[in-house]
């Protein structure tokens, strides 16, 4: 049994949980669902075809040839060499990796497979543990979230759904003793490593709560201004939700309208 909150953070009532917590930890079955999910995103590149071969490079091995048509036995690497006549590029190296503005010597293939498939029930299994790392104290501390022990785990009543403004969802955030963990994620904003930074989205945000709804509700767009924070119907749950970075135990806000929804269909 666990209690059920109000967004003031007062004890209403008590329920069970369904079967589906008490799953057992499957942290490498995990990471590979959510590295399943997000190879989803990846998008085809490659090189073009021909590219550092559209040149007059040439080989030509044939002794007999006088020296300026032949590139063996003329005192230089047998490589391909441009063919321009009384031009500044005669006898320059091309079209091979290891020269200037040549190919790449094992370019990316756009027929290349992206996308990681797993088995459907290894899938249903991940979620399912991620699911139950939710609920288990010692897991969700070790992620490095700050919660208050007498509110966990985090179930709340209907009227948290319906919470329609920003600042009445970091009051209740408050009244259910997670607000440090809101305010820490806002405090992990960095800019990114590395060329990524140059590609569209420059800043790195850690992960702060889950809240998990029945339905599309008012709190999905009075909570998902807040840095970290991220609200999904409990219908369209996967690994990435529940184990950001492949790490499981993300603190979870569950409405009891959620849970019944396990209860009935969320073991499928």
């Amino acid at each position: 049994m666990v209690h059920v909150f109000s967004a003031q953070g007062q004890k209403v009532k008590d329920m069970a949980l369904p079967s589906v917590f008490q799953t057992p930890y499957h942290p490498a079955l995990i990471k590979r669902a959510v590295l399943a999910v997000q190879s989803t995103r990846l998008q085809p590149h490659g090189k073009k075809p021909g590219s550092g071969r559209n040149n007059t490079a040439e080989y030509v091995g044939v002794r007999g040839k006088p020296t300026m048509y032949r590139t063996i036995n003329v005192g230089h690497a047998r490589l391909p060499r441009m063919r321009n006549r009384r031009g500044v590029l005669q006898g320059k190296v091309a079209s091979v990796p290891q020269a200037v503005g040549g190919p790449s010597a094992h370019p990316s293939r756009v027929e290349k497979k992206l996308v990681e498939n797993i088995n459907v029930k290894e899938r249903k299994l991940a979620i399912a543990s991620a699911i139950a790392a939710s609920v288990d104290a010692k897991i969700v501390k070790a992620r490095g979230h700050h919660f208050d022990a007498a509110h966990f785990p985090l179930v709340v009543d209907s009227s948290f759904e319906k919470i329609a403004k920003t600042k009445d969802v970091m009051k209740a955030f408050e009244s259910l003793k997670v607000s440090a963990d809101a305010e820490h994620a806002k405090e992990r904003k960095r800019i990114r490593a590395g060329k990524h930074k140059n590609r569209g989205n420059p800043y790195k945000q850690k992960k702060s709560l889950l809240i998990v709804t029945n339905h599309a509700s008012p709190i999905m767009k009075a909570a998902r201004n807040i840095p970290g924070i991220d609200v999904i119907p409990v219908q369209r749950l996967n690994a990435e939700h529940l184990a950001p970075g492949t790490h499981a135990g993300r603190l979870t806000i569950w409405t009891e309208e959620a849970i019944k929804v396990l209860a009935t269909r969320g073991e499928q």
